[in-house]
């Protein structure tokens, strides 16, 4: 039993040493580089924090882009999908309200115009970005509500994208919250 006792609790206190106290302050240390420095990238308007970037905020009102969904109504405490397949009929009967509520609110959109985003929640419910599809679609009905021209508000949708790192890996990204910020911003 020694033979296994004592190289058994060299093993833990090395582990504990390593995983509990050397990983953690190399993983902070990293973070210190990070945007943010470790604690999260913010956005701020006229001075005062409004969210953070990489969490998913909910917007309804017509007069801003509309976030993707959430299935956790975006509670950053605790993310998460729905569990639901795409045959469920609750899942369903969840996305087919949810395209009615945007094609009353988009007239001129036809349900196969609508992008899959828009209608269905990530799998952690609170992705912050929409497709530079799922943002145009929108225009019409913020430039009608806001009385600007759709082309200032497509020049900021472009001016937001981020695009792909190195060109090639991931897609193209607009961040909800920094075009609703960018779309107060905008002088009619």
């Amino acid at each position: 039993m020694k033979t296994y006792l004592l190289p058994s609790i060299k093993l833990t206190v090395i582990l504990l040493v390593i995983l509990g106290g050397i990983y953690p302050l190399a993983i902070a240390a990293v973070g210190r580089f990070s945007p943010g420095h470790g604690d999260g990238e913010t956005i701020s308007y006229k001075g005062h924090v409004v969210g953070y970037a990489n969490i998913g905020q909910k917007f309804t009102k017509d007069e801003y882009f509309w976030s993707r969904p959430s299935a956790v109504d975006y509670h950053a405490d605790g993310s998460g999908g729905s569990n639901k397949g795409p045959t469920n009929p609750d899942y369903l009967k969840d996305v087919n309200a949810k395209i009615d509520t945007f094609l009353k609110h988009n007239p001129g959109i036809t349900r196969a115009q609508i992008p899959a985003e828009l209608v269905t929640a990530s799998g952690s419910g609170l992705d912050p970005d929409l497709s530079p599809a799922g943002a145009k679609i929108q225009v019409a009905r913020i430039a009608r509500i806001r009385g600007i021209p759709a082309e200032k508000i497509n020049a900021i949708i472009e001016a937001t994208t981020e695009q792909p790192l190195l060109g090639m890996f991931g897609p193209a990204e607009v961040n909800v919250l920094k075009l609703n910020v960018a779309l107060d911003e905008l002088k009619k």
